[in-house]
């Protein structure tokens, strides 16, 4: 049996098909896998199954030693991953793409109605014991239909949320390194566009791309002053692809009406402006946050970690 290292808890269902064939080592505590614990447990280890939460690099990597086979990812994102470092040590990573498209697009399209209609503003000033009445001016937001929405990233969590937007009546733009297929272009009426005009035409700006050295800050004080001072933007990606300081500023002074972020660019901590602001819907990265896409994700996790394990080809390998 090899020994299998699980960093952070996932659903039993998926360390009950680990453990039926290898030795498991799964962290239990409350809260993310101190970096001495972790450097502990992953020596001697066959397969990491890691969370987000945990940076995957040469140093842990070289703690668990050469008899290291596989790091399975329990997200889509790998930036915790040096995969780079996987690869030079012979070391299979792998991801769980596809099984937390359509839960992430429904938070995105969520975020997308919470600016656009203000819904964290009323929430907030109903809890707070404010008086208030209806009045033709009370708390106005912005409808929809008609509007178009700017996906930066159209893989398939970008065309989730355009599908979704669709419904709504938006009308779809989208930058992307390479063109979609032609049919799904059709089906959505999106058109392809550099990021410059994204920006400039969008009522909504919606990111969706992965995040690594060429998007870090990809939206920062010059994107933003781009954008139409009604417009809105939203981040169910990755955090650092928005420069935070650089748009608390914009929202302060009203370069854009508003934003709404699921992730952030040093998380936990959100930058101090952000809080401040009435015209920032924030929540603490829910994209993949339902009873069903966690489980398939850490079911398709196990997988890619059995098939490794028995030289196989793992469902969704990265390198």
């Amino acid at each position: 049996m090899s020994r299998v290292v699980v960093t952070g808890r996932i659903p039993e269902t998926a360390l009950e098909k680990l453990r039926a064939e290898h030795e498991v080592d799964a962290w239990s505590g409350p809260e993310s896998i101190g970096r001495g614990e972790l450097l502990r447990r992953v020596a001697g280890a066959d397969a990491v199954v890691s969370l987000l939460t945990e940076r995957i690099d040469a140093e842990l990597l070289d703690a668990a030693g050469p008899q290291l086979k596989v790091v399975a990812n329990v997200a889509v994102g790998y930036d915790n991953i040096d995969v780079r470092a996987c690869t030079e040590r012979g070391i299979v990573a792998t991801n769980t793409p596809g099984v937390l498209t359509e839960a992430t697009a429904d938070i995105a399209l969520g975020l997308i109605l919470m600016t656009t209609r203000r819904l964290g503003e009323g929430e907030r000033l109903i809890r707070s014991g404010q008086a208030w009445k209806w009045g033709m001016f009370f708390l106005l937001g912005s409808s929809l239909k008609a509007k178009t929405l700017g996906i930066v990233g159209m893989g398939g969590i970008g065309q989730a949320t355009a599908r979704r937007a669709k419904a709504f009546g938006m009308e779809i733009v989208y930058q992307s390194r390479s063109a979609i297929d032609p049919a799904i272009a059709a089906e959505l009426g999106a058109r392809r566009v550099e990021l410059d005009e994204l920006l400039a035409i969008s009522d909504v700006v919606s990111l969706h791309c992965p995040y690594g050295p060429e998007t870090h800050h990809l939206i920062g004080a010059g994107q933003l002053a781009s954008m139409k001072p009604s417009a809105y933007l939203v981040n169910t990606a990755r955090g650092p692809i928005v420069d935070e300081a650089a748009l608390a500023s914009a929202l302060r002074d009203g370069q854009i009406a508003g934003a709404g972020l699921d992730v952030f660019e040093d998380e936990p901590a959100v930058h101090p402006g952000l809080l401040e602001l009435e015209n920032a819907v924030l929540v603490p990265h829910l994209g993949s946050a339902t009873v069903e896409t966690r489980t398939a994700m850490a079911m398709l996790a196990a997988d890619n970690t059995l098939a490794v394990l028995s030289d196989e080809r793992p469902p969704a390998p990265i390198n």
